[in-house]
């Protein structure tokens, strides 16, 4: 079995004594992993870097193997990301989030929005609309639209941390003390203050722990909070 397609590079480990797996995020067929024959030589070191774009092609004998890759890279981005701190810190959060996704389960929405972040300059509300993306990708999906006690639409200000589901100023008045705040920059435009970033970051981060880091017995990727920090400055 074959095919070619373009992906994006998500991870690279080691394999025996000169070959590695390489993991990639294929348009239109999800993650991918794949052997690469010789993918430690120097050769093809700037090649193999999280956060590359690159031309695949994947060949195996079955379907559900493993199979292997050739590769061939079409956009390298390892040495602008090394020089921009928060653009490299972005870029390795978005693999991490990327590599929680099924095997072979095309995310093509993702993988559009994490392209378009990586190219960007750090832009702290496009990362969490990213994390609210991949929640809902995962099955987790917010509901930020209406009010969960009285179904009105406008004024939302907070989110119950069990049901992930908006609730309106009024409503969340008697529990303010335990529901999440929700900025109001995700459910209209304005700009976003730092403590408005902070907020969306601790909502997103909330429930990427309740239903993904910790069901898996993980943690939050420890380049996460490096990154909020410098996004959520003055």
């Amino acid at each position: 079995m074959e095919w070619t397609g373009e992906a994006l590079l998500i991870g690279v480990r080691r394999h025996g004594e000169s070959s590695v797996i390489a993991e990639a995020m294929v348009a239109g067929r999800g993650r991918y992993l794949g052997l690469v024959r010789g993918g430690r030589s120097p050769k093809l070191a700037a090649t193999l870097q999280a956060g590359n774009t690159v031309q695949l092609t994947w060949r195996a004998r079955l379907e559900n193997h493993l199979g292997s890759f050739a590769i061939e890279v079409l956009q390298a981005r390892a040495a602008e990301l090394i020089a921009d701190r928060a653009r490299l810190y972005l870029s390795q959060l978005l693999c991490e989030h990327l590599r929680l996704l099924p095997e072979r389960d095309p995310h093509d929405r993702l993988l559009g929005m994490a392209l378009e972040l990586i190219d960007a300059s750090p832009d702290a509300a496009a990362l969490v609309r990213f994390e609210l993306a991949l929640l809902d990708d995962l099955g987790f999906g917010l509901d930020l639209h209406s009010c969960a006690v009285t179904g009105v639409t406008t004024d939302l200000t907070h989110v119950s941390p069990k049901t992930g589901r908006a609730v309106s100023r009024a409503a969340a008045e008697p529990y303010r003390d335990k529901l999440l705040p929700l900025p109001s920059f995700l459910t209209a435009r304005g700009n976003a203050s730092p403590d408005d970033r902070r907020n969306a970051f601790r909502l997103t981060g909330h429930f990427l722990d309740r239903h993904v880091w910790a069901a898996r017995q993980s943690a939050a990727p420890a380049i996460r909070e490096a990154l909020i920090d410098i996004l959520t400055q003055e």
